[in-house]
């Protein structure tokens, strides 16, 4: 069951356009670049968990992948119907369902993309939950693939934006990741937990996946002055990307980048280990 307090603040319908204007588009185009990079060619089986209005479920549709998208929040799967049915390219299914119990059979899947469900799930057990599940309808050498965001910029970021800032509190929230938005406020996020790299690390590896790599996704490029100017240039735009994709798996960089991004696998070794988490 997704929290109420998430289900209301994303049935507001803020997510269908979020990262495709202004400096948020850095959110999609890295991650977009890392799809480009690290999943099988097409037609792969894509499971899209969490996938929302269908933001990177469509395009990969677009791109000849099978993409089936499951969301638990009712906006959003209907978002993503209406959407697929309106495309050249439609998806192959759009479903609600959660993150930590989902429908589709074991290894079925060439890919498992899990790029927003791990920070609304505030218990570490259910965020190992859910990488376990991403691991179960993967097929053996499948890749998955799961963003989270990091604990300590949004420190640097109420600094640049000139918040002001109750130190007690900030403490609170870097020592436990805890994040909550008791007024409901829609200009605000939601219940999240937000990770240290070392978190998204060990969790997923308790989950019985192989960590390729763990890669820092936006950096913190949009504390720049005029970065959404800057991102509309085209060519400003690609040395943007060129520097984040040279320094992205620096490790002294992780933890202050927006967000961060886990690669990993499910062993097609066979292994006891492995064996014993199907």
């Amino acid at each position: 069951m997704v929290d109420a307090e998430i289900l209301e603040y994303y049935g507001h319908g803020g997510e269908q356009a979020r990262l495709l204007a202004g400096d948020r588009q850095i959110e999609f185009l890295r991650v977009w670049d890392l799809l480009g990079r690290h999943l099988p060619p097409a037609p792969a089986r894509v499971l899209d968990i969490g996938g929302g209005a269908g933001v990177y479920a469509l395009p990969l549709a677009d791109a000849g992948y099978e993409v089936h998208l499951v969301d638990p929040v009712p906006l959003h799967v209907e978002q993503a119907s209406a959407a697929s049915r309106a495309a050249a390219r439609p998806l192959a299914s759009v479903a609600a369902g959660d993150a930590r119990a989902l429908d589709a059979a074991g290894a079925g899947m060439d890919a498992v993309l899990l790029l927003g469900p791990l920070y609304h799930l505030t218990s570490r057990d259910d965020r190992v939950t859910a990488l376990r599940e991403a691991r179960r309808v993967v097929r053996p050498g499948g890749v998955v693939v799961a963003k989270a965001l990091s604990r300590f910029y949004p420190l640097f970021e109420d600094i640049a934006q000139g918040t002001p800032i109750d130190i007690d509190r900030t403490a609170a929230f870097a020592g436990d990741g805890q994040y909550r938005n008791p007024g409901g406020d829609p200009a605000r996020f939601t219940t999240a937990f937000f990770h240290r790299p070392q978190d998204l690390a060990a969790e997923v590896e308790e989950a019985g996946l192989r960590l390729r790599t763990l890669v820092a996704g936006s950096g913190v490029v949009r504390l720049l002055p005029g970065f959404a100017e800057r991102l509309e240039d085209p060519d400003q735009r690609e040395r943007i990307l060129s520097a984040l994709r040279l320094l992205e798996a620096e490790p002294s960089l992780l933890g202050i980048s927006q967000n961060f991004i886990a690669i990993a696998e499910r062993s097609a070794s066979g292994n006891q280990a492995d064996a014993g988490l199907v």
